[in-house]
């Protein structure tokens, strides 16, 4: 039983997956049928690893050794509660449960075909998939207004920070087309972050400026054309609610063509806006060497997580929080000075500049390092913060501070910001309150036991476009060694981790494979911590590379993954796609470039992806996306962009197989352009 249907004047096969024929059975590809429901859904579930094949299989020993620690301790941490949470709903890893009214919740099984409203499957599965685009659209767009404010305000002389970006300002300035003459540089800024804020919350359709001045103009084309050019994101989030609330849209097709019109939002404004206004407010990233991994904590100190995605207060805690005053302020309180560490992004955002602040862990892990015992205070801003590190904390006596209106916790204290942002001129006096916190709960905590792991290694982080042509003197050298096949090609591996998933396995080995098939590879955000951590990032990881890119890189004594920052710094990495593009006068859909989050387990993650498709680039995932109730929607997202995108999303629970696979791709990439 199968039919077709059309999304974007494309023809996309749709098999009837979820309707029972005549006999009771259920169609489904390749002529395989199934007499129950949960059966053809089970073909796609995953046998997820339980904590025992997590200690087992884990690729870093300091997460082996903390495991067994905290389970000594009886202290129970993110594995223990996936195993409880066995076996996790098929209806919600399906997509087709439905909770978007009161009437349900509705799900679709062989005896309920639609909900009560008559919402079918496909409807069902890309409602749900709307909302999570838009929740990550919002996520990534929260945090930047909270910089591209803070730009404007310090550019007014409303806020004391000092903007240190000069030389991205009057790149970006440029780009704008704006009139410098005459100009100061806090003029210049304050009138990007307009722009930004603009192109970020703008009500009256417009043109939006950084789609119109940064994005490729072939894409603008294949974007207008297909009718996915946002307002901004505000507007295209405040429409995605919208179309999905009971009795709006009902056509699955036009769900999924505002779902890549809010991808389109997410890139330009909640990615790459943001990671401008960071740009031109705390300058462009520094190449920085760090000890990596928890065999870097240091006793004695009056040690500071920070853990979240919002840098501004951040930035200003770890500059007063290194300044004379406060280091002398802990050695008179019988702590050797203070030292910061980085958890998830806060602590990558800081790390690439600002020396001294030493990467930990990415969000799933952050219980583990607080498991150590060595933290005296724990700054959480938002997202990816779980609500679990505060029993971890209470066990150690750690003091946890959150900081955001966005983002509070259940016993923890709270010293920030309002929901208006009126205090934001108080950033100071707040940092300094938080320091002197952190200093406070060091004298209170004396006594309690430490437990470090004695791994660590060193890596280089804060790669960009722009210092990447000052080490190569140019992006030509770069250009050359991707079209003679020294380079294969290049990849974007980045994402969040997921239990669902032996923790960190996938990213360590799907990065093996595609450095010894000559990959160049970019990273950033939570993915890039098991690729830090175990030594990827330094330039002993050569070995792990095929000939030509060993080659290539071996005279700058540079590795072989660059890591870029942030999560945000996806950013980054389609810069570099985007000005290689250009240097080799190729479109970016047809060079052999990918995108792959293997372990991926957010909404952002969804966006992330979403954003690099949207270019023309294919992606690559271990875990599936929750289509599997709705064919339709399911081989849209597999292949229902490539014709009318140039690029296709692929799925394999075999992460080796994967990354194997994507090699071929980019093979492919290349016999296209002839050149092999």
């Amino acid at each position: 039983m199968q039919n077709n249907d059309e999304i974007l004047g494309i023809k996309v096969q749709k098999y009837g997956a979820l309707e029972p024929n005549e006999n009771g059975v259920y169609p489904y590809e390749d002529g395989v049928e199934f007499t129950d429901y949960n059966h053809a859904i089970n073909l796609y579930k995953k046998t997820f690893p339980d904590k025992k094949t997590v200690i087992e299989q884990t690729p870093d020993p300091a997460v082996r050794e903390m495991l067994l620690n905290m389970q000594e301790a009886g202290i129970e941490t993110v594995f223990d509660r996936f195993d409880k949470q066995k076996p996790q709903c098929t209806f919600g890893m399906a997509g087709i449960c439905c909770k978007n009214c009161f009437m349900g919740p509705c799900k679709i099984t062989a005896k309920a075909t639609r909900g009560i409203c008559g919402a079918t499957a496909d409807t069902i599965v890309s409602r749900n998939l709307l909302r999570h685009v838009a929740a990550g659209a919002a996520a990534h767009g929260a945090r930047g207004r909270e910089t591209m404010l803070a730009l404007k305000y310090a550019a007014e002389d409303k806020l004391n920070l000092p903007i240190e970006g000069e030389e991205k300002i009057l790149a970006v300035a440029a780009t704008f087309g704006l009139e410098s003459e005459g100009k100061t540089v806090k003029e210049l800024a304050g009138q990007i972050a307009d722009i930004l804020l603009e192109d970020l919350s703008r009500t009256v359709p417009a043109t939006h400026k950084t789609i119109e001045k940064f994005a490729p103009k072939e894409r603008q084309e294949v974007w207008r054309e297909l009718d996915l050019l946002p307002v901004g994101v505000y507007h295209e989030v405040f429409e995605s609610l919208h179309r999905t609330t009971t009795g709006t849209d009902g056509d699955w097709r036009n769900i999924m063509k505002q779902f890549l019109r809010t991808g389109i939002a997410f890139a330009w404004s909640s990615t790459l806006g943001t990671s401008i206004a960071m740009d031109c407010l705390y300058g462009l990233p520094k190449l920085n060497d760090a000890q990596i991994n928890l065999g870097a904590i240091k006793k004695g100190f009056v040690n500071i997580a920070v853990h979240g995605h919002s840098p501004l207060l951040v930035s200003v805690i770890v500059k007063l929080g290194k300044s004379e005053k406060f280091q002398e302020l802990a050695r008179s309180k019988g702590a050797l000075g203070i030292q910061f560490y980085g958890i998830c992004c806060s602590g990558l955002s800081a790390m690439y500049r600002y020396d001294g602040v030493i990467p930990l862990s990415n969000a799933v892990g952050s219980e583990l390092v607080m498991g150590t015992g060595a933290i005296d205070l724990w700054i959480a801003d938002v997202q990816d913060v779980f609500p679990s590190i505060m029993e971890v904390a209470q066990c150690f006596k750690t003091t946890v501070v959150t900081t955001s209106d966005s983002g509070r916790l259940p016993g923890a204290e709270h010293y920030g910001f309002d929901h208006h942002h009126s205090n934001l001129a108080d950033i100071h006096a707040i940092a300094e309150k938080i320091l002197n916190r952190a200093i406070k709960s060091f004298e209170a905590r004396r006594g309690v036991p430490v437990k470090i792991p004695i791994y660590s290694v060193e890596a280089k982080m804060g790669f960009s476009v722009e210092n990447v042509n000052k080490i190569f003197g140019g992006l030509e050298q770069i250009a050359e060694a991707i079209k003679s096949g020294k380079i294969l090609g290049l990849v974007n591996l980045v994402g969040c981790s997921n239990p669902r998933i032996v923790y960190e396995k996938a990213v360590v080995e799907v990065a093996q494979i595609l450095l010894k098939n000559n990959v160049l590879i970019m990273t950033n955000g939570c993915a890039s911590f098991p690729l830090l951590k175990l030594g990827f990032c330094n330039a002993g990881a050569l070995k792990f590379c095929g000939d030509g890119l060993r080659e290539f890189l071996e005279p700058y004594n540079i590795p072989p993954i660059w890591h870029m920052g942030e999560c945000l710094d996806n950013a980054r990495a389609s810069g570099m796609f985007n000005a290689l593009s250009a240097k080799l006068g190729v479109k970016i859909k047809d060079l052999p470039y990918a995108f792959t989050s293997p372990e991926w387990s957010n909404e952002k993650g969804i966006d992330a992806a979403l954003a690099f498709r949207l270019l023309g680039i294919s992606s690559y995932h271990s875990v599936q996306a929750p289509v599997e109730g709705s064919q339709a929607v399911k081989e849209f997202m597999a292949n229902g962009t490539l014709p009318i995108l140039g690029s296709k999303m692929v799925v394999n629970v075999d992460h080796n197989a994967l990354a194997e696979g994507l090699v071929a791709d980019l093979k492919a990439k290349r016999e296209a352009l002839g050149w092999d």
